[in-house]
């Protein structure tokens, strides 16, 4: 290969995959490259037959190549790995692990549960939101919708098309690929139905099917490497939140509630049965709290104080307050975070300084395998 091809293949194999996050030579997709005079002609392996990436790869590996001193043209040439090609990339990607929970107790990545007492919280809509505030602050997020009978997530995060259908994940082999909203790595049961008449489906599920649907999520998604990973849980104390301890014994959780007494009593519990499976309830967040009016008064709608009798019966912070907000609502039924559509809003703030207080918190490493393997 001359000097100036092995330069278009640096430039090409640079060009990151939507999908997998990864360098196109690091995941093997660049099969050739061929340069005659100032044309280049690069060959790229798609993992799949209608990859729905194909579009973005080639436009991108086209203007990779043009950047190239010497080169003033170039052909993208499309074609699609060998099952023997596909195999090893997704035994690279596992790294060695068969159908292994990658967030196991080993791992570096941090696993935090959004729970609550009951339904109506806001809980997945923070959720959603706390995920892309993350995000925005350069960690590598991804976020698992573990409500299966109220899944909402794709919504939250614009990834619905106009008849309210989620994209399916991209399937290489045995391995799905989350679809990505606002930079956030995100799977839901949502996005594998698809009734004829009614794009928004019903789940009537009961405890085996649930375990089953959360353990897939956690050994079947190839996420890559997180920095977070998020859990938006069903209200209450049942079968998922029973799963999730059992699969995630070592993760922490935060309690969403209202002020409203009744909703704190309730969320409570939540964080109890966390603690009974082995989690670490690590803070409340105290939702629809009051918020100021135009004239400087105080509209307290669900009362006040609930979220801090529920940190007070946990014996965990307050984390955030986050106030009554009618833009947040509207920005959740438009599928764009209130972090992102309007950042000065009190409740997109209250929500920015929990990522901060998250992001800023180390992970704790003690009694962890580092996967370091001592050389010779």
């Amino acid at each position: 290969m001359s000097a100036l091809a092995e330069a278009v293949a640096r430039a090409a194999g640079a060009v990151s995959d939507p999908e997998l996050r990864r360098p196109l030579s690091e995941l093997d997709m660049i099969a050739d490259v061929v340069v005659d005079g100032a044309h280049a002609r690069v060959d790229v392996r798609l993992t799949i037959v209608g990859c729905p990436a194909s579009d973005r790869i080639e436009r991108d590996v086209r203007d990779a190549a043009l950047s190239v001193d010497g080169i003033d043209t170039v052909d993208v040439a499309l074609g699609v790995m060998t099952a023997e090609q596909r195999r090893a990339l997704t035994d690279r990607l596992r790294a060695g692990r068969d159908r292994e929970n990658p967030f196991g107790p080993d791992s570096l990545t941090r696993v935090i549960a959004v729970t609550s007492g009951k339904g109506g919280v806001g809980k997945s809509t923070l959720t959603a939101n706390l995920a892309v505030a993350l995000a925005a602050r350069g960690l590598a997020v991804g976020l698992i919708d573990a409500d299966v009978h109220g899944f909402s997530i794709p919504a939250l995060l614009g990834l619905v098309d106009a008849t309210g259908r989620a994209p399916r994940p991209t399937r290489i082999d045995d391995l799905m690929l989350p679809p990505v909203g606002h930079g956030v790595k995100a799977i839901s049961i949502g996005m594998f139905l698809r009734p004829e008449d009614d794009p928004r489906g019903a789940v009537a599920w009961r405890g085996p099917m649930l375990h089953r649907t959360i353990r897939q999520f956690l050994t079947d998604v190839h996420f890559g490497d997180l920095d977070v990973l998020l859990l938006d849980m069903p209200p209450g104390t049942g079968d998922v939140a029973i799963s999730t301890g059992q699969l995630l014994p070592h993760g922490e959780v935060l309690v969403v509630t209202t002020p409203q007494r009744q909703a704190a009593d309730v969320a409570v519990r939540s964080g109890l049965v966390a603690r009974q499976t082995g989690q670490t309830p690590i803070g409340v967040i105290e939702n629809m709290a009051p918020m100021t009016l135009p004239d400087g008064t105080m509209l307290d709608l669900f009362g006040s104080g609930g979220g801090a009798e529920v940190a007070a019966a946990l014996g965990v912070p307050l984390a955030a307050t986050v106030p009554l907000s009618p833009t947040l609502r509207a920005d959740a039924d438009e599928g764009i975070p209130i972090v992102v559509a309007h950042p000065d809003d009190p409740a997109a703030r209250s929500i920015a300084a929990l990522a901060a207080q998250l992001a800023a918190r180390p992970r704790g490493l003690v009694g962890r395998s580092l996967r370091i393997t001592p050389g010779p």
